[in-house]
C-alpha cells in the first residue's frame, strides 16, 4: 500500500522552517516538528529543488499546484497508459460467466503480463471501461409532442380541522417534454378516479393537447406492462381516445425514458414541498391553491442556460 502524502500545509511549514527561519532547522528537527520521518523530511525538500522552488513560494499557487509540481512526472502524459492493458470486452464478457471475478481474470492477467496493473489499478480501470458500456442518447422534444406524468414519492400532510388527522395527499406531477413547463397537483389517493381527473385539469391548464403522454406504470394507467404491446386500463385508454392523444408507458425499471418528468419531480419537491412545508393546509382545495401558484413561478422564471421561461 502507499503511503499518504503529506498535507500540503505541512509542506509549507516545513519549507518555512528550512529556508524562512533565521535559525535553519536541520532535517531531524523539522520532521520531529512536524510529526513525519526525517526520510520524508528530506524527500519532500528534495522534490522542491528538482521542481525548482524557492522560499517564499509564490502567492498565487495553490496547494493543488503545488502538490502537481512536487509530484510531477517528467516526459510523461497526464492519463497515459503505461503498462500493457487486457481486453476489456473480453474481460466483461469472461465476467458473466459463473465464477467468474475480478480477481481471478486479474490473477490470469498478471500471469501473462508479470509487469501489468496491480490488482486495485485492473479494477479501477475496469470499471472506467464499464461506465462507457451504457451510454445515454440524448433526447430531442418536439413542442406538443411529449408529456411525463408521475406522482412524487413525498406527501403533502393535511390536517382535518375538526379531528386533528393528518392525512397525506399524493403529488401529482406532469412535464411538457420540449419546454420543461411544468404543472402540479395533490390529490387524495393514486387511484383511478384521481388519476384521470388530474390529467383532465393537467390538459386543461395546459391548453392543448400533445401527442403522447408518457406515464409511469401505474396500476391505474397500465394493466399489463410489456414493452411492445403494453395494456392500458380501459377507462385510461377511452380517456385518451376521447382526447385524441396516445399512451406510450414508460419500460419498467427504465428511468430514462422518462428523465424530463423525474426531473420535475425534484423541482418539485424543492420548490413546491420545500417551500410549503411549515404552511398548514386543512382541505385538498387550499393545498391546491398554493400549490398552484409555485409552478406559475417556476415556469415564468427564466432558466439559467437558456435565458427563457418554461411558458
Amino acid at each position: 500500500m502507499p503511503a499518504l502524502r503529506v498535507s500540503m500545509r505541512q509542506v509549507r511549514e516545513l519549507f518555512r522552517l528550512k529556508f524562512g527561519s533565521l535559525l535553519p532547522s536541520s532535517d531531524r528537527q523539522i520532521a520531529a516538528h512536524l510529526g513525519v520521518a526525517r526520510s520524508t523530511a528530506a524527500e519532500y525538500l528534495e522534490r522542491a529543488r528538482a521542481a525548482g522552488l524557492s522560499w517564499p513560494l509564490p502567492l498565487y499557487l495553490s496547494d493543488a499546484d503545488l502538490e502537481e509540481r512536487l509530484f510531477a512526472r517528467p516526459n510523461i502524459r497526464p492519463g497515459t497508459r503505461r503498462r500493457p492493458e487486457p481486453n476489456w470486452v473480453a474481460m466483461h464478457r469472461e465476467l458473466r460467466r459463473p465464477g467468474a471475478t475480478l480477481m481471478i481474470l486479474w490473477e490470469e492477467y498478471r500471469a501473462t503480463q508479470p509487469e501489468g496493473y496491480a490488482y486495485s489499478r485492473f479494477c479501477e480501470l475496469y470499471r472506467a471501461f464499464e461506465t462507457r458500456l451504457a451510454p445515454s442518447m440524448r433526447q430531442t422534444h418536439l413542442a406538443g409532442g411529449k408529456v411525463f406524468v408521475d406522482h412524487s414519492g413525498k406527501t403533502l400532510p393535511i390536517r382535518d380541522p375538526v379531528t386533528g388527522a393528518i392525512r397525506p395527499a399524493q403529488l401529482f406531477i406532469a412535464v411538457l417534454g420540449a419546454s420543461n413547463c411544468t404543472y402540479a397537483e395533490a390529490t387524495w389517493t393514486q387511484t383511478l378516479p384521481d388519476w384521470i381527473g388530474a390529467h383532465v385539469r393537467m390538459l386543461e391548464a395546459f391548453q392543448g393537447c400533445p401527442r403522447l403522454i408518457v406515464p409511469d406504470n401505474l396500476k391505474s394507467g397500465v394493466l399489463k406492462v410489456s414493452f411492445y404491446d403494453p395494456e392500458l386500463n380501459r377507462t385510461y385508454a377511452h380517456m385518451a381516445q376521447a382526447y385524441g392523444v396516445g399512451i406510450l408507458p414508460a419500460r419498467p425499471r427504465r428511468p430514462r425514458d422518462k428523465a424530463k418528468v423525474e426531473a420535475g419531480v425534484r423541482v418539485a419537491q424543492y420548490f413546491i414541498l420545500g417551500r410549503l412545508r411549515n404552511v398548514p393546509f386543512f382541505s385538498l382545495a387550499d393545498a391546491n391553491g398554493a400549490i398552484g401558484r409555485a409552478p406559475e413561478d417556476l415556469n415564468t422564471r427564466p432558466q439559467r442556460r437558456l435565458g427563457l421561461s418554461r411558458q
